[in-house]
């Protein structure tokens, strides 16, 4: 099997170009492809053919890793739409998302100063369930409105929240180190 390094991840997969993806279909995908691509496959043949075959196998992997993951997908589709989220410039976020993030962070900083285990939970459940909907969002802006600027505010809010889920990850962490 020939690698085709211009194939797009989705297409590599045999999966439809689409922000909602069935899970198991792509693990049943991987798990095929990585069976042909597995480097020990081809450790007898020479040197050029065994690194191809590690370069085709990095493919499949981080092909796999970026779909796998719901916010790596996300901004996977939006750049092959040509329309990137910008994240490292375009910070700007509506205030009362702002707002919002900053009530989240000094509820996190109070909980932990606290040693409000409990309360953190809380906190991570409901950032869970808020994060649940921005990718309900994201997934109606990509495949049913095809509204990349829509998704890409989205997307943009979404590292917001999953910062803030791992804050308050290492908050937990913290806490039960103590304990």
């Amino acid at each position: 099997m020939l690698p085709d390094f211009s194939q797009d991840y989705f297409a590599l997969f045999g999966l439809p170009r689409a922000y909602r993806i069935d899970a198991a279909m792509l693990d049943q995908a991987y798990h095929a492809m990585q069976g042909k691509v597995h480097p020990d496959r081809h450790a007898h043949l020479p040197e050029t053919e065994r690194r191809l075959s590690m370069q085709w196998a990095t493919q499949v992997n981080e092909a796999y890793r970026t779909l796998r993951k719901p916010l790596l997908r996300a901004h996977y589709l939006l750049r092959l739409a040509g329309a990137e989220t910008d994240h490292e410039s375009n910070t700007a976020m509506s205030p009362a998302f702002l707002m919002e993030q900053m009530e989240w962070r000094e509820a996190v900083a109070e909980a932990r100063a606290a040693g409000e285990h409990h309360e953190l939970e809380k906190l991570m459940q409901r950032l869970e369930k808020h994060g649940g909907e921005i990718l309900a969002e994201i997934e109606r802006s990509l495949d049913a409105k095809k509204d990349f600027e829509a998704a890409a505010d989205a997307v943009r809010r979404l590292m917001f929240i999953e910062k803030l889920e791992h804050e308050i990850q290492d908050a937990l962490e913290a806490l039960e180190s103590q304990d």
